[in-house]
């Protein structure tokens, strides 16, 4: 038996995973652009302070990535836009720190080669972000061994920024990467708590609805991963309802008034149900079933259900005076040992049969207009407790001749 999946439904896991590829590649652009327009800004503080050529490299990677922005945006490449800004992020912070002289020259322009990984992990996959942090890792130790004069003499250009500049840069170069990686990491965690939010709700409404379908025991079951859920109960009551003459009732309300009518008939059924304690089994039409003693068993069963089918009877007349019609209610209940169990693959329900369900049914269905007619079982264990009066022998088709009583009410 397969068991229900409380994750959710396929179109919704592919619109959920393109509604987060969307949110990427929104926040991808915003972070892009946000970054270049810091770039630059970057190199025309440099070139204010004099430093023309260091200036250069953040204004000329403003313009690739707003060349990969602008590509994006005519051909929707999205792969290809996401490698551009990752590799201009990491490359061209380490070009201006060769440019300005190493890292202290620099004030530690590096850091920003940092955004690489960072956005890797962010916009694309946990291996891929491994890749890009080790592309990080190599690009900092060529700069480091190049600062260190290992390549060569000279290698550097010597930084012609005052101490005073060099520490204002060394600033903003520490909180310009700080802000992107700390607001990346902040959208990041928004999106994980939103999905588990959401996961949180999806999981509720899929409990909602498999205990709408099957009894809560059964449905935590099922959850556990239990396949197949069968058990006899050794005694417990049954209970059939139905509208005395609803065909002809229904032809005459039309759709609509029939759908109302149906509806509150078996809401308020359910709400009576669940008052005492007891199983709705499933409706068909205008017929009710259910079960008191199953799943869980009880002792007091055959009263509850016969004190349940009394508060129907008191319901359906007060429906009447709502639709301002009569609602003849015809209740069997019968007691006994059966079976009970989930039935289907794909669509579950929980369901009990037995020899004792088909005399309720016939008690239900040989019974009369407005009253309740219990079979002798289930006579034997109310009828200390409740008013009833003997209907006699009746032919119950199927069984033959069987003495049924009718309930009037409780002593």
């Amino acid at each position: 038996m397969t068991t229900p999946t409380l994750a959710l439904t396929q179109p919704t896991m592919m619109a959920d995973r393109d509604q987060r590829e969307q949110l990427q590649t929104d926040l991808l652009v915003t972070s892009s652009t946000i970054i270049a327009l810091l770039g630059l800004l970057w190199g025309l503080i440099y070139t204010f302070v004099g430093a023309v050529s260091a200036g250069a490299i953040p204004i000329i990677y403003a313009a690739f990535s707003f060349a990969s922005i602008g590509y994006f945006a005519l051909t929707g490449r999205y792969h290809l836009f996401r490698f551009s800004q990752l590799l201009i992020t990491l490359i061209f912070p380490a070009l201006l720190m060769l440019v300005l002289g190493g890292f202290v020259n620099s004030s530690g322009v590096i850091l920003w080669s940092l955004t690489s990984p960072v956005g890797a992990l962010l916009f694309d996959s946990r291996r891929k972000a491994a890749f890009w942090f080790a592309g990080f890792a190599v690009t900092i130790l060529t700069a480091g061994l190049i600062d260190a004069g290992v390549f060569g003499p000279r290698l550097l250009e010597q930084s012609s920024l005052s101490p005073n500049v060099l520490t204002t840069f060394f600033i903003m170069n520490v909180i310009g990467p700080s802000v992107v990686v700390f607001s990346l990491l902040t959208y990041f965690t928004r999106q994980r708590d939103r999905a588990h939010d959401l996961l949180v709700a999806e999981q509720a409404k899929s409990d909602t609805l498999l205990l709408n379908i099957l009894p809560q025991s059964i449905a935590r079951q099922l959850k556990d991963g239990r396949e197949v859920i069968a058990e006899c109960v050794n005694t417990a009551s049954i209970l059939f309802a139905d509208i005395a003459g609803f065909t002809p009732l229904s032809a005459e309300l039309g759709v609509e008034r029939v759908v109302d009518l149906l509806n509150d008939l078996h809401t308020g059924f359910d709400e009576i149900m669940e008052r005492h304690g007891l199983e709705k089994i499933r409706t068909i039409g205008d017929g009710y079933m259910a079960a008191a003693g199953v799943p869980t068993p009880r002792d007091d069963h055959a009263h509850a259900m016969v004190t349940a089918a009394l508060e129907m009877l008191d319901f359906s007349r007060e429906l009447s005076r709502t639709y301002e019609f009569p609602i003849h209610l015809r209740i069997g209940i019968n007691t006994g040992t059966i079976m009970a169990g989930v039935i289907g693959r794909k669509k579950f329900s929980y369901d009990i049969w037995g020899d004792p369900v088909n005399v309720a049914s016939r008690m239900e269905s040989h019974g009369v207009a407005d009253c309740i007619q219990v079979a002798e079982r289930t006579y034997e264990l109310i009828k200390n407790d409740f008013i009833t009066e003997p209907r006699g022998l009746i032919e119950i088709k199927g069984k033959g001749e069987m003495r049924t009583w009718l309930v009037v009410g409780k002593k």
